[in-house]
């Protein structure tokens, strides 16, 4: 029945360029903004290259109704429900090049292939990157962690690592003594903490150590220890790490729309950026990053994308 499904998929695809709306980034986001239009009747076309940005967190915490699961069975269960909508079709592939026109957007692909559509909404996610710790990689998403509302419950009251330094790192450590108060910080050089900081973090009994990481010690992604580069070496299980990070698309950048001072494409209550008929929405575009805010912020896009869509057409 699937083979079926995405055989006829593929051969309306031949047939049919123009769209009422492109999603680009087929992940949580993408999904539910797509069930939204898809229930609304619209012509949807999903452009996705299969890596969401998650793939290497083996569950998903925090998310009622799914927690615990691993976040490629909720995507794929997801499109398999989207699949379900006739008017919804996939492309596997890359959107390198999107332009405005008289009626709405043009969409490339690396291809060569062109779509057309009236509304364009980027559920890209966010890259992030790692500092140039050996191990650190190999760990990420699994023992080293970003939020304490997906992961913290896990390893409660184990010995946990924050790799930051100054505010962000101060933040980190007052947020985290909530689900454990054995705490270090890896400020990985010189400490930029404030007095004020540093007699808050002494008087909670959390360690500071300056000295720089040489490797993070790790199996199949399962921190063992951390190993400084003066030879000593500190157990833990977890580590918490904010990375930097920049848009993994630069499309919605290259077409005008506004980013934030954090880096987030700039949108309203209702996922719409600074150029009419782009919607953003998902990590892209919000400080929250979890599956579920994702999904929250893709249903209120495809929502409002079609109410636009409707009232030009009434």
């Amino acid at each position: 029945m699937k083979r079926a499904l995405h055989l006829q998929q593929t051969k309306n695809m031949k047939e049919q360029t123009q769209f009422d709306v492109i999603i680009i980034g087929g992940s949580y986001s993408g999904l539910s903004a797509a069930m939204s239009l898809g229930r609304a009747l619209r012509k949807v076309l999903i452009i996705d290259n299969g890596k969401p940005c998650n793939r290497t967190a083996p569950h998903s915490h925090n998310f009622i109704t799914q927690d615990g699961k691993p976040p490629r069975q909720i995507a794929d269960d997801a499109r398999a429900q989207v699949e379900k909508y006739r008017s919804i079709q996939f492309y596997k592939g890359l959107a390198t090049k999107a332009e405005k026109t008289k009626n709405g957007f043009t969409v490339e692909t690396e291809s060569g292939k062109s779509f057309h559509t009236k509304k364009l909404l980027f559920a890209t996610g966010l890259k992030d990157i790692m500092p140039n710790i050996k191990g650190f990689a190999q760990c990420w998403g699994i023992s080293i962690i970003h939020c304490p509302y997906c992961h913290g419950y896990e390893v409660r009251n184990e010995p946990t690592g924050i790799i930051g330094n100054g505010e962000a790192a101060f933040h980190y450590a007052w947020l985290i003594s909530n689900w454990t108060k054995d705490l270090t910080i890896f400020t990985n050089g010189e400490s930029s903490f404030t007095e004020e900081q540093n007699q808050k973090l002494k008087a909670n009994n959390l360690k500071v150590i300056e000295t720089e990481i040489g490797e993070i010690i790790h199996s199949k992604g399962q921190l063992k220890h951390v190993e400084l580069k003066d030879d000593k070496s500190v157990k833990l299980n977890a580590i918490y790490h904010g990375p930097s990070f920049e848009q993994h698309c630069k499309l919605p950048q290259e077409m005008g729309c506004e980013i934030t001072e954090s880096g987030h494409i700039q949108v309203t209550q209702f996922q719409q950026t600074s150029v009419e008929g782009i919607f953003a929405a998902g990590d892209n575009s919000t400080m929250m990053r979890s599956l579920a805010n994702a999904i929250a912020a893709g249903t209120t896009a495809g929502a409002f994308i079609n109410n636009e869509l409707t009232q030009a057409e009434f």
